[in-house]
Order: C-alpha cells, then structure tokens, then sequence
C-alpha cells in the first residue's frame, strides 16, 4: 500500500495535508503530489483553489469532496483509481480524515483494497498541543462536540473521569456554550484556547473554566478554535485563577502587564516572563519594550 519514495504510483490516493494558516509549512513533497496527480478532490474546491494557485498548481481534475456527499464522490474517486488514475485528497487546512469525512474515504479504499498514502504534515491538535503548555503526557482528541446541548453534556460526562489533557475544536459562535458545559462537567480545571494558530496572530489564551464567561471577548473570537482542558488532578494549580492566564490581561500594553504583575508581589524577572508566555513571545521582546517605554 505504500509508494515508491519519489514517484506518484497510478492507482493510488494520497492523503495531503494543507496548511491550517501559514503557507509556508506546505512540504515540498506534498506540492509535487499536487503537482503530478490525476486528480484533486478537496473539501472546498473554492478554498483550495487559492492554495493551488498560489503555489502555480493547475490541476488536470478538481472536484469537490465533502460531508454531504461522500458516497457518491467517494465512488467516484474509486472509480478513478481503479482505472489507474492516481489521485490526491486534501481539506480545507490540515490533515485530512481529521474532523472531516476523510475518515469516510478511507474505509470506501480499505474495502475496495484499493493503495492509499498518507503524507505527514501541518495538524492543529499537534500545534496546540504543544504551545498550550498543558500536559502532553497523554491527551485525547475529541474534535467538535454535538451541537445539542443535551448530547453535548452527555459526551462530556463520559470524558470525566479520564486523567490527561482533553482536546477539542470548536467554532467562534460556540465557544462561550461550549466553555460553559465544560466548567459545568470538569469543574475549575486549567484551559487554553488556541486561535489563529501559525498566522500573525496566533494567540494562546490561558485561564480556568471558571473563568468561562470572561475568558474570550467577543472582539477575539474569529477563526476555529483548539479548545485544551487538563483533567490531570496533578495540575489542577497550573493556572491559577487571577493571575496574567486571563485574557483581559492582553488587552494591556506589556509594560502595563509587567507593571500590574509586580503590583502583585512578582519580581521583575519572573513578571516579565510571565508576561512573555503568555503573549507568546520572547523576553526579549518584552525587555526591549520596558526599555523603550523608559527612553
């Protein structure tokens, strides 16, 4: 089921991933598997057409492959293959399979016994995971929670007793519901919310379920969001509640920030750190604004 190292094989699917925000972290193997398939089947042609073009790929075939019509497609893209056309499917950003009815191709090639590659790449859960500053020990990812309410909570009573960080994705309309049933089945556990990861404006917000109804300002909520809430008891005290983690801290100038955390008992070394985490730049960065506000 695995291809030749440099070679697109007739036949086969190839699982691309796309970036979820920069372009740049694009492989260069995934654009010559672009560049060299049969066909493209994307989540989104309209989307996907803008990542194409901007790398100066032309595809022979383009056509769409989403949740509202993954057997008819999917038969398609069989179809295709079985006549010796290789071809490769992407989402809208990211790994595809992950939160989209690529999982649903899969299974049509496993049964079909049909080749399939899946190429390494840009993933938000890994991304999140990492910057978070949550435990990595064990986590478990449970993508976009029901809609319903009821079905919702009922998912997050079952997640309760589990020991690890827990991570979810979540729409900008939601999110302030989703915090809710969060704090409500978890309690005041440590949460950071991942936006607008690999942009210009990447943020980490940091804080505590508790906090849920003023954790995320409406002007901040644009953009699918990584949701991360750590269950482990061993870090309960992660992010204590008052402190820099909540949001409306950010809305300072940094040397505001620093000022406002030595008012609170920290050392200027250990403010400006905090301050740096936070906003997830250097400190650095941080020193070299103190310097220039004195100037």
């Amino acid at each position: 089921m695995m291809s030749r190292e440099n070679d697109v094989d007739s036949g086969t699917l190839y699982l691309v991933p796309t970036p979820i925000g920069n372009l740049e972290d694009i492989t260069l193997r995934a654009l010559r598997i672009l560049q060299e398939v049969d066909f493209i089947a994307a989540e989104d042609t309209r989307h996907s057409r803008k990542l194409l073009t901007h790398f100066s790929i032309h595809p022979k075939k383009l056509f769409s492959y989403h949740e509202h019509n993954v057997r008819t497609a999917g038969e398609t893209i069989v179809e295709l293959l079985r006549m010796g056309h290789s071809g490769a499917l992407i989402s809208d950003a990211g790994m595809p399979g992950i939160s989209d009815p690529g999982f649903d191709l899969i299974t049509q090639m496993i049964e079909a016994k049909l080749p399939y590659v899946v190429l390494p790449g840009p993933s938000a859960v890994i991304t999140a995971i990492v910057g978070s500053g949550l435990s990595t020990a064990r986590f478990s990812f449970h993508g976009f929670l029901p809609r319903d309410r009821k079905n919702r909570r009922e998912t997050i009573e079952r997640l309760v007793s589990r020991k690890e960080t827990l991570v979810f994705y979540e729409a900008p309309h939601r999110i302030e519901k989703l915090l809710e049933d969060l704090y409500e089945g978890f309690g005041d556990c440590p949460v950071v919310i991942a936006k607008e990861l690999t942009k210009r404006h990447e943020q980490y917000v940091r804080g505590r379920l508790s906090e849920h109804e003023h954790l995320l300002p409406e002007e901040l909520r644009r953009g699918e969001m990584v949701v991360l809430v750590d269950v482990d008891s061993q870090w309960s005290n992660r992010f204590p509640v008052g402190q820099d983690h909540i949001v409306g801290r950010l809305q300072l100038s940094i040397v505001d920030h620093v000022s406002e955390l030595m008012a609170e008992g920290l050392s200027k070394k250990d403010a400006m750190r905090e301050v740096a985490k936070a906003r997830s730049i250097s400190r650095r960065d941080v020193y070299q604004m103190i310097l220039e506000d004195k100037a």
